[in-house]
């Protein structure tokens, strides 16, 4: 007796085919966006004031001191850059996973902060130290950067998107 198929289509086909189809470049193209977006604004905020973005990095007392001022420095222009490589959807597998490492970085660094009852502003957007314990907000950060974590990730699995450098260079 020959087996029969049944006509039902398999669950979760639909959004199996909407991923892996023609939308999934621009569910790319969406996360991307995204992402330079908040890169953007987070590195626009903090470039204007390096001494504050050192010092928002200092308010976790995890790095040395030696590291805190080329942290709090620098990581404007990572972001900056970041961002720019994103609009531009250039080199953006490399660009997902290297935001992945510092959005896992941040959530570590709020975690530990939380853990240690330490009262702090992140200093995501700019400002940052310390601050009165009612205004912390350690789990919203958290759950913002988890999300970010997780367009990153998109867009490391599924690097090819819409209107990118990427997906022209590679005609």
């Amino acid at each position: 007796m020959a087996s029969q198929q049944t006509a039902e289509p398999r669950a979760g086909g639909a959004l199996r085919r909407a991923v892996d189809g023609p939308a999934s470049e621009w569910i790319g193209l969406a996360a991307r966006l995204g992402l330079a977006v908040v890169w953007g604004w987070a590195g626009m905020a903090k470039i204007s004031d390096p001494a504050e973005a050192a010092q928002a990095v200092r308010a976790y007392e995890i790095l040395p001191e030696s590291l805190v001022k080329p942290v709090g420095w620098g990581l404007p222009f990572l972001e900056l850059a970041l961002a720019l490589l994103l609009l531009l959807g250039l080199g953006t597998r490399i660009v997902a996973g290297i935001s992945a490492v510092l959005l896992l970085t941040f959530i570590a660094g709020i975690s530990s902060a939380w853990a240690r009852g330490i009262s702090i502003d992140c200093g995501c957007f700019g400002g940052g130290g310390t601050v009165d314990a009612s205004k912390t907000e350690y789990a919203q950060e958290i759950l913002r950067d988890t999300g970010l974590l997780l367009l990153a990730a998109w867009l490391f699995l599924r690097p090819r998107t819409k209107y990118s450098l990427d997906a022209w260079l590679a005609a």
